[in-house]
């Protein structure tokens, strides 16, 4: 029996150009759980609006971080990601590569696992916390193709590894060469979602958004919160690393548009603590396990920046879980798991 394993992580242009950011990034925003609106809204507001003005910024952010051999990091990690996880499990598995936007697409990879024989999918999304908008995204694209197919095999997904004591470990171990100590304050940056589409994930609406410190804990009433999710994995990092609570703080990044977003906003954060005498801050981006644009130029140039600007002194990241060991240790422990929920 041969087992076929599906990473999926967000997407990247083919190429820095303007034109392949521009349809890269027209993929995405188009996407209904991405902006979640009218679709002629939002047909006017990305082809209109967004992308005309957008990919040329991102074209040029593209080209800094574009390797001449290597090309998109995120795609580069990401080949590496597949090939340690295939050489983990050995014979009996068939792994493949997918991004939810643009190549290697999710169509593709999974017609490959199809040709290959496998008995059964396991698709694993590459976001540590769950949000409608990646994970959800990613699920439901899967079982659209998959649906199509005249003999659907048994396929099941990995769920939200948020809390996995193998995702805290790995991130510590990136930090393991920092002394926190050194540094005036911590920060855990995750990347933001419109406050709507968290109160969406609560079926009785009566939590999400009501009660006084709501996303600080998780229990049955919030599980499925994104910023819950995102405290707690923020909370198992500082613990692993023994920074107390008073010493870090969780903010989102990324905002888009004009609607509230979660809060704290990162940019807010960085301006507060400069202000109030930070000198040396570090940063943690626990939503992504692979270095892109929201990291290493977000907030390793552009968060740098701003910091200074402010009266900081050092702003240091940490890096991403890119090719790690316990990144592949942490896959091979999803890959394996008994399956959270199918469909065959």
């Amino acid at each position: 029996m041969t087992k076929g394993i599906l990473l999926v992580n967000l997407g990247t242009p083919d190429s820095p150009s303007v034109g392949d950011v521009r349809k890269y990034l027209a993929q995405f925003l188009m996407d209904p759980r991405v902006i979640d609106m009218a679709p002629i809204a939002r047909l006017l507001l990305v082809r209109g609006i967004i992308v005309p003005f957008r990919a040329p910024r991102s074209a040029k952010l593209y080209q800094h971080v574009w390797d001449p051999e290597r090309g998109s990091p995120l795609l580069y990690w990401s080949r590496l990601q597949q090939k340690q996880l295939s050489e983990d499990l050995g014979p009996g598995y068939v792994v493949e590569l997918a991004m939810r936007y643009q190549n290697p697409s999710l169509e593709n990879a999974l017609q490959s696992l199809r040709q290959k024989g496998v008995d059964s999918i396991r698709v694993i999304p590459m976001f540590p916390q769950y949000a409608s908008a990646t994970s959800g995204s990613v699920i439901a694209r899967v079982m659209e193709i998959i649906s199509r197919w005249p003999v659907i095999i048994p396929v099941s997904f990995a769920g939200a590894f948020y809390d996995h004591p193998l995702l805290a470990r790995a991130f510590a171990a990136k930090a393991a060469h920092i002394n926190h100590a050194d540094h005036d304050h911590v920060l855990f940056s995750f990347h933001g979602l419109p406050l709507r589409q968290l109160q969406r994930t609560e079926a009785g609406g009566h939590y999400c958004g009501k009660a006084p410190g709501c996303c600080q804990t998780i229990d049955y009433r919030n599980k499925h919160c994104y910023a819950a999710q995102c405290h707690r994995t923020a909370a198992l990092i500082a613990a692993e690393l023994a920074i107390p609570e008073s010493k870090y703080t969780v903010c989102f990044q990324s905002r888009l548009g004009k609607a509230e977003w979660l809060r704290p906003y990162a940019t807010a954060v960085i301006r507060d603590l400069a202000a109030a005498g930070t000198k040396r801050l570090l940063v943690f981006s626990p939503s992504f396990v692979t270095d892109c644009l929201e990291t290493t130029v977000e907030i390793g140039k552009e968060y740098q920046e701003l910091f200074r600007r402010e009266g900081g002194e050092e702003l240091q990241l940490v890096e991403g879980l890119n090719g790690s060991p316990q990144l592949a240790e942490l896959l091979t422990a999803l890959a394996l798991e008994q399956p959270e929920y199918s469909m065959a």
